[in-house]
């Protein structure tokens, strides 16, 4: 299980991540905030007490921390490569959209792809949902794990059985309201 911080939804991400199980990941989405280190600070302590990983998405402030690594957008998931030769332990995801992304991700060395938008999702960045038959072609042909993310909840993950998602990832649906 994977929770995926964004600023308007996440506002306080130690608090969306305190009830997770532990062996969950936290994705600290910086998308430049001011407060990133004091808040990644946070996380990490968190993540120590609690059994968490914690990849930064600004792989700089992911080391100055002494995160467990880095998940690069899609965009820049060739990035990855680089960073593993500056930081071999690191723990590296990186963003998908598709089969293509999922493909990049593996050739770039990532070690696992999160893809999305798999469900209809409000996310103002969601695409056009895969839908589940479509992820788990996608899944189930990748050589490296792919979590499922976008428009996942409770409600709907167990229809991902099966289809060789590695776990789940989401933002609002792992929020206690």
């Amino acid at each position: 299980m994977i929770l995926m911080t964004d600023p308007a939804r996440t506002p306080d991400p130690a608090a969306a991540a305190a009830h997770l199980p532990a062996g969950s990941a936290v994705v600290f989405r910086t998308f430049g905030a001011p407060d990133a280190y004091d808040t990644g600070r946070r996380l990490l302590r968190l993540a120590r007490s609690r059994g968490l990983v914690l990849l930064v998405t600004d792989g700089a402030l992911a080391r100055r921390l002494g995160a467990d690594g880095v998940h690069f957008p899609e965009r820049i998931a060739h990035r990855a490569r680089a960073l593993r030769a500056a930081w071999p332990g690191a723990l590296v995801t990186a963003a998908a959209h598709g089969r293509a992304g999922v493909a990049r991700a593996l050739r770039f060395g990532a070690d696992a792809a999160i893809l999305s938008s798999v469900f209809p999702s409000e996310s103002p960045s969601a695409g056009r949902p895969l839908g589940r038959l479509r992820f788990g072609w996608v899944a189930r042909g990748a050589r490296l794990p792919v979590y499922a993310l976008g428009g996942v909840d409770m409600k709907n993950a167990p229809e991902l059985l099966g289809s060789g998602a590695a776990g789940i990832a989401a933002v609002s649906a792992l929020l206690r309201t």
